[in-house]
C-alpha cells in the first residue's frame, strides 16, 4: 500500500503541481497570531501554515471545508454536501480545535466522530486561516490535541486622513456540478477613530453530480440507483433517471457579519463583533443510503424516508479591548464573548408515517479572554486566563404524521441539566538569544473543567447512573527550540503535551450507528480526560530565492484515548433500539495509542511569475490493546498531497494542478470507530487523482473575471471515510469586484 501511494505521488509531482500562492520571500516574512499576538512565524518551534485573504480568492471554493482541502495539508472528511470534518495528524472533530477571532467555537457537544461545524464560519469573509499542528493546550486548553484551525476575519479599516475610507468586495459564483449559485458582498466604512463593516454571503447547493470515470474495479462504486420520494403522499422506492446524481444532497447558507471598530486614541482600541450562520435542513446524505434487512422473501430496501439535519444555527458576539503600554505590560487584551448554537436531527423510516423523530440541541456558550504580553532585552512573554461556560438543553419528541400526536423519546444528551465549564492560566515565553542563532519556546498552563449532566426521566433505559460529575484538573507544556544558523537553514524541535476532558458528547449522549452496524451508544459516567506526548522535529532549506524544502515529522503517544468499544447495559450486551436488536456500545478508555507521520514540503520558483509546489503527507496510528495486540486508529487518513504549476502576471493568474490520495485499505480501518467501512469498497476506499485548472483574468483595477475545471478527468471517487462523493467534473464561473 505504502509502495503504490508513494508511486500514485511522484506521478502527481512529476505532471502537475499545487500552488498555496505563497513565495519564499512571504514565507519567511509571515507573521502570525497563533501565540496571542504578533509574532513572526519563523521564530516558533511549532510547524504552522497560514492561509491569505488573497489565496482565499484564488482557491475559489465553496465552503471553508473545502478551503481547508485546498491547503494541501488538512484532510477532510464529507458525510454530506453540507458538512466538512477536518483531520489534523490523525486526530479528528472534537480533538481539532476550532477557533474564531481568538474564541473557541468547540463546545459542550462537539462529538468525537465527523463535524460539519466549520462550514457555519464564511471563508469568504477571512482574513486568514492559521492552521497550528501538534497538541495546542498550553495556549488554547482542551481539545487541541491534533492541532487548532484559527479561522480570522476581517477588521473594519480606519482612515488615515480626514477623508472616509471605503473599502469593498464582492462577487457571484457559478458551479456546474451542484449547480451552486453563490452571491457575497462586504463593505467598510471607516474615518480616523471609527470604522464600520458589514458582510453578506448566500449560498444555494444542488444535488452534487459525481464522476463518471470509475476504478475499473468497481464501475459501481457510490451510484445513487435509487431513492425514496413521495407520490402522492406515500413513500416509493424511485429509480435513479441519472445515477451519478446523489439526490438530496443539496442545501441553502446563508452568512451575516458586522463589526464596529473605536480607537480614540493610539493606545486603546476597542471593537464589537457580530457573526450569524444559518442553513436550511442539510440531508444526511450517507444515511439516506442505508437499507433495512425485512427478511425472508420481503426483501430489503431503503432505510430511510428522511434522515436531515435541521437548521444548524450559529450566533456570536464579542466585546474587544486592546490597550497598549498598560503599565508593566506592552499590550493587554480583553475578550468578552457569547455564543448561542442550535442544531437538531431528523429522521423517519420508510413507511412509518407514525414515527417522525426530532432531537434537538440548544448550545448557549459564555466566555472570556484575557491576554497581556510582556517584551524585555531577549524575551517575550504571553500570558493570561480564559473560561468558558457552557449549558445544553437537549429535547425530542416522536411525531404522528398522519394525526398530530407527539409522544416523548430518549434525547441525544442527558433531559436535565448539562453544564460544562472551562477555567484555565497559561504563560509562553520566548528567547531570542543574543547570537540571533537560537529561539527558546517553553510554555505551562493550568486547566480545570467541571462537567455535570442529569438524566431526569429514566423510562427508556434504565441506566444505572442518571447523576454525571467530573472535575478533572490537568498541567500541560510545551518546551521547543529553533535553530537558524544561517539564512539558508532553520532547524526546530519540541515537544508538547495535550489534553482533552471529557465532554457531554462523550459521557452522556446516546447515538445510534446506521443499519450496517446495528449497534447504539449509551452513556458512561466512568471516562477520563485524553492526553497526548508529541515530539516534533523539522528542517527548512532554502537556496536564494529559487528553492524551498521542508519536512516535518512527530510521533504522538496517545493515552486514556476515548473510544468505542462493546459493553453491557444492565447485564444485556444488545437491546431493541428503535425496532432494531443493535449492539450496546460505550465510549471507554483505551490504556494506549500512539501517531506518527510526516509532511514534506517543496516550492522552486524558476522566475517572478513562475513557480512549481509541491506537498505530501502521510500518517500511521494504532490502538494498542491489553494484550499488547494493535488495531488501526480511526481517522488516519491515507497519503494525501497536491501540487501545482502557478503563473502570476499582473493581470493573469493560472494554476494547473492536481490532487491525490493513496489506497486506505480496509484492513487499516477502525473496526468500531468512525472510519465508515460500509461505505467504502469491500477492498477500502480506493487511490485517486484529479488533475484541475484555476485562472482569472483582471479586467480593470476593480473587476477579476475567474474560470476553473476542477477534476478534468471526471474521476469518481471519495475522500476516506465518507460516505458521500466528491463532485465530477465541475465547471466553475466567478465574477469579483475589490475596491
Amino acid at each position: 500500500m505504502k509502495r503504490n501511494a508513494l508511486l500514485l505521488a511522484l506521478l502527481c509531482i512529476t505532471i502537475c503541481s499545487y500552488c498555496q500562492q505563497d513565495t519564499l520571500k512571504e514565507l519567511e516574512e509571515a507573521v502570525v497570531y497563533s501565540n496571542k499576538f504578533v509574532e513572526k512565524k519563523k521564530n516558533l518551534f511549532q510547524k504552522i501554515d497560514v492561509i491569505s485573504s488573497k489565496t482565499i480568492s484564488n482557491y475559489n471554493t465553496q465552503n471553508s471545508g473545502d478551503l481547508l482541502i485546498a491547503s494541501g495539508n488538512v484532510f477532510v472528511q464529507k458525510s454530506q454536501q453540507g458538512g466538512s470534518s477536518p483531520a489534523i495528524r490523525g486526530f479528528e472533530a472534537s480533538r481539532v480545535l476550532l477557533v474564531v477571532d481568538g474564541i473557541r467555537m468547540n463546545n459542550a457537544i462537539y462529538r468525537a466522530g465527523h463535524l460539519q461545524n466549520a462550514i457555519t464560519v464564511d471563508q469568504n469573509m477571512l482574513e486568514r486561516v492559521e492552521i497550528l499542528y501538534g497538541p495546542t493546550s498550553t495556549m488554547y486548553g482542551s481539545d487541541g490535541l491534533g492541532g487548532v484551525i484559527h479561522f480570522r476575519t476581517k477588521s473594519p479599516v480606519l482612515s488615515s486622513n480626514e477623508k472616509i475610507k471605503t473599502t469593498g468586495n464582492g462577487f457571484i459564483r457559478y458551479s456546474s456540478a451542484n449547480d451552486e449559485k453563490t452571491g457575497h458582498a462586504d463593505l467598510s466604512i471607516g474615518g480616523q477613530k471609527l470604522a464600520w463593516l458589514q458582510s453578506y454571503t448566500y449560498s444555494d447547493f444542488g444535488d452534487m453530480k459525481m464522476g463518471d470515470n470509475y476504478p475499473a474495479k468497481y464501475p459501481d462504486f457510490g451510484r445513487r440507483s435509487m431513492y425514496i420520494d413521495k407520490i402522492n403522499g406515500i413513500d416509493s422506492v424511485v429509480t435513479s433517471k441519472d445515477d451519478r446524481i446523489q439526490y438530496y444532497s443539496g442545501y441553502r447558507q446563508w452568512d451575516i457579519a458586522q463589526k464596529l471598530l473605536f480607537k480614540p486614541n493610539d493606545k486603546i482600541v476597542h471593537s464589537l463583533n457580530l457573526q450569524h450562520s444559518n442553513s436550511s435542513n442539510i440531508p444526511r446524505y450517507d444515511r439516506l443510503q442505508d437499507v433495512k434487512d425485512f427478511g425472508g422473501s420481503i426483501g430489503t430496501t431503503l432505510r430511510y424516508a428522511d434522515w436531515f439535519y435541521g437548521p444548524q444555527t450559529r450566533w456570536l458576539a464579542a466585546y474587544e479591548l486592546h490597550v497598549m503600554h498598560p503599565g508593566w505590560f506592552n499590550e493587554l487584551r480583553l475578550n468578552i464573548n457569547y455564543q448561542d448554537v442550535k442544531e437538531s436531527r431528523q429522521q423517519r423510516e420508510y413507511r412509518r408515517y407514525d414515527r417522525f423523530d426530532s432531537r434537538r440541541e440548544h448550545v448557549k456558550v459564555a466566555g472570556f479572554i484575557l491576554d497581556a504580553r510582556k517584551v524585555w532585552n531577549n524575551n517575550e512573554l504571553n500570558m493570561g486566563v480564559d473560561g468558558q461556560l457552557n449549558d445544553v438543553n437537549s429535547v425530542a419528541d416522536r411525531t404522528n404524521l398522519q394525526t398530530g400526536v407527539k409522544t416523548k423519546i430518549d434525547t441525544r444528551y442527558p433531559d436535565g441539566k448539562n453544564n460544562m465549564n472551562y477555567f484555565g492560566a497559561y504563560a509562553q515565553h520566548l528567547l531570542k538569544m543574543a547570537d540571533g542563532k537560537w529561539v527558546l519556546n517553553d510554555g505551562i498552563r493550568f486547566q480545570f473543567v467541571n462537567l455535570h449532566s442529569t438524566i431526569i426521566d429514566n423510562s427508556f433505559f434504565n441506566l444505572p447512573v442518571t447523576n454525571i460529575k467530573q472535575n478533572p484538573f490537568a498541567v500541560t507544556g510545551n518546551i521547543g527550540i529553533v535553530y537558524l544558523p544561517n539564512n539558508q537553514f532553520r532547524f526546530t524541535a519540541g515537544i508538547a503535551s495535550g489534553f482533552r476532558a471529557p465532554n457531554v458528547d462523550d459521557l452522556s449522549r446516546v447515538f445510534e450507528s446506521s443499519t450496517a452496524d446495528k449497534r447504539v451508544v449509551i452513556p458512561n459516567a466512568d471516562i477520563k480526560p485524553e492526553y497526548t506526548y508529541s515530539f516534533d522535529a523539522g528542517i527548512i532549506w532554502k537556496k536564494d530565492n529559487l528553492l524551498r524544502f521542508e519536512i516535518t515529522g512527530f510521533y504522538t503517544l496517545f493515552r486514556n484515548a476515548i473510544a468505542l468499544a462493546p459493553y453491557r447495559l444492565n447485564g444485556q450486551d444488545s437491546i431493541n433500539y428503535n425496532g432494531t436488536i443493535a449492539a450496546v456500545y460505550a465510549n471507554q478508555n483505551v490504556n494506549k495509542a500512539f501517531v506518527t507521520g510526516v509532511n514534506a514540503r517543496v516550492l522552486i520558483e524558476f522566475n517572478k511569475m513562475l513557480s512549481w509546489d509541491n506537498t505530501i503527507s502521510q500518517t500511521y496510528g494504532r490502538y494498542i490493546r491489553s494484550d499488547n495486540t494493535k488495531i488501526p486508529l480511526d481517522h488516519v487518513p491515507p497519503v494525501f498531497g497536491k501540487s501545482s504549476l502557478n503563473f502570476n502576471s499582473k493581470k493573469f493568474n493560472a494554476d494547473f494542478y492536481c490532487m491525490f490520495n493513496g489506497w486506505k485499505k480496509i484492513k487499516d480501518y477502525n473496526p468500531d470507530g468512525e472510519d465508515n467501512g460500509k461505505y467504502a469498497t469491500p477492498d477500502g476506499m480506493p487511490s485517486w487523482l484529479t488533475l484541475n485548472l484555476k485562472a482569472g483574468y483582471r479586467i480593470t483595477d476593480i473587476i477579476t473575471v475567474q474560470f476553473g475545471i476542477e477534476n478534468i478527468t471526471d474521476r469518481n471517487y471519495r475522500y476516506f471515510a465518507s460516505g458521500f462523493s466528491a463532485p465530477g467534473r465541475n465547471f466553475i464561473m466567478a465574477l469579483r469586484a475589490a475596491f
